[in-house]
């Protein structure tokens, strides 16, 4: 078995090509099971107390930890330069910088921060994905669940806001 590092020279493989691991599937998808329920409850019982801080406190979570992978892949990734290495590092505390001051801003606000995070995050990604090799499932697992993330919080923000 080779080991293939991707340079910017070399064609990146189709994004579909290989199946995302039952494990990660399971695990993805069932990580947007919280959004999905809190969205809900904003959309269908808003004046309950606590949907929007939980949904501000789980996205705030889960950014967190999106961020926290570009600091494996900075330890991991055997094709990163020294700068793009500590480039890694520096942006996978961002997302948490990020998420922190949005669980103590108001409802809309704070879920508008985290659709802001994810979706510099799924830049960030796709900037890596340039530079590395990634499993080829890895960017559009991140497309999807990102997006319904996003979804779900900007779901949230207009709840809250109404």
């Amino acid at each position: 078995m080779s080991t293939h590092i991707h340079t910017p020279t070399q064609p990146l493989p189709p994004p579909s090509s290989a199946p995302v691991p039952p494990a990660v599937a399971w695990l993805g998808y069932g990580g947007l099971l919280p959004f999905l329920a809190l969205a809900a409850v904003g959309l269908w019982a808003p004046s309950t107390p606590w949907w929007s801080a939980a949904l501000l406190a789980y996205g705030a979570v889960i950014l967190s930890f999106v961020g926290a992978l570009h600091w494996g892949f900075a330890m991991a990734q055997s094709g990163l330069s020294a700068p793009e290495r500590t480039r890694c590092f520096v942006w996978s505390v961002v997302p948490s910088l990020m998420a922190w001051p949005a669980t103590l801003l108001p409802a809309a606000a704070g879920a508008l921060l985290l659709v802001a995070g994810f979706a510099a995050h799924l830049v960030q990604d796709h900037r890596l994905a340039a530079r590395t090799l990634l499993p080829t499932w890895y960017l559009p697992l991140r497309w999807r669940l990102t997006v319904t993330a996003c979804i779900c919080l900007a779901l949230g923000a207009w709840a809250a806001s109404r």
